[in-house]
């Protein structure tokens, strides 16, 4: 019995069914035009926890001044601001942001995915190749600007990362950018997974800055976002094969492959590019794996496959 078919091969699966971040075009707003204006989906300062969120001020807006070819008619700004000497950096999260410390170093100050809490937590089970993003930077030229991204397991991950966080990171996509010019600029930033085993994507926490240092940068520097996609470069096998190709588990999560010869060879890597198994299709029937995203090469081609 056929229990979960994993992918049926022979047709070209483009981003238009991939699972993208809620409002990564800066759409749709909360509180517009009030002190807690902030973007749906997305928090900053204002709905921080954490003691000193008390102190936190505005410092993100929906701004018009997109670049030709936008999505959309509007995009996020977020700027750095200094109080009594303090520097806090422009921040904006997919997760939530916990103000513990008026030191701006301490672990104390951190961005954390709210298991259970959708306003503070996206919720991703695929596994992207990479993101792109829109920005403007506006601040000195040596400065540099940050985006930050954790795909995670199911647990509440913060970013900087603490040990508890680690064992639970899938992959990790980082960039610092320079002041654009005043231009828009597209980036575009690879995931790099982990060696962690048994992990599957649950959640991505996703963070940009307008510093990647914590009190970096001077007031009003400014960056502007828009337009933010999850990259899935999935190759599926060769539409030439002369059958149509099944990969799935059985009822006990044995893997099962039909459509091609048993000889074929086939290599499973794991999603950081280190060998998992090598053989032949028939070597492999029957097999089972740890929980988790896997790179199967077979007739010369690649697919990427998620075992339960």
């Amino acid at each position: 019995m056929k229990a979960t078919f994993l992918t049926i091969i022979f047709f070209w699966i483009g981003n238009s069914w991939a699972q993208q971040i809620g409002n990564s075009d800066f759409e749709n707003w909360d509180n517009l035009g009030s002190n807690q204006e902030e973007p749906t989906n997305w928090s900053s300062f204002k709905t921080a926890t954490g003691s000193f969120s008390a102190f936190a001020s505005k410092q993100v807006e929906r701004s018009t001044a997109i670049r030709s070819g936008a999505t959309g008619n509007y995009c996020a700004r977020i700027w750095s601001k200094s109080t009594l000497g303090i520097m806090a950096n422009g921040v904006l999260t997919t997760g939530r942001m916990n103000m513990g410390s008026s030191s701006l170093s301490s672990p104390d100050n951190f961005n954390y995915t709210l298991l259970g809490d959708a306003a503070f937590s996206e919720s991703i089970t695929m596994a992207p190749d990479s993101i792109v993003f829109w920005a403007k930077y506006a601040a000195l030229p040596t400065e540099k600007a940050g985006m930050h991204a954790f795909i995670h397991d199911q647990f509440s991950v913060q970013d900087p990362l603490n040990s508890a966080s680690v064992p639970f990171i899938v992959a990790e996509a980082d960039l610092q950018f320079s002041p654009t010019g005043g231009n828009w600029q597209r980036f575009s930033v690879p995931f790099v997974y982990t060696a962690n085993t048994g992990l599957a994507p649950k959640y991505i926490l996703l963070t940009f800055t307008t510093n990647h240092i914590p009190g970096g940068g001077s007031a009003n520097d400014e960056v502007w976002i828009d337009d933010v996609e999850l990259v899935y470069n999935t190759n599926h096998l060769q539409v030439d094969l002369p059958t149509t190709i099944q990969i799935y588990l059985d009822d006990q999560n044995r893997l099962r492959i039909e459509g091609i010869d048993e000889a074929e060879k086939i290599e499973v890597y794991s999603l950081n590019g280190q060998l998992y198994k090598q053989m032949t299709v028939g070597q492999i029937l029957g097999a089972t794996f740890e929980t988790g995203y896997y790179l199967i090469r077979c007739a010369g081609s690649n697919m990427k496959l998620f075992f339960p």
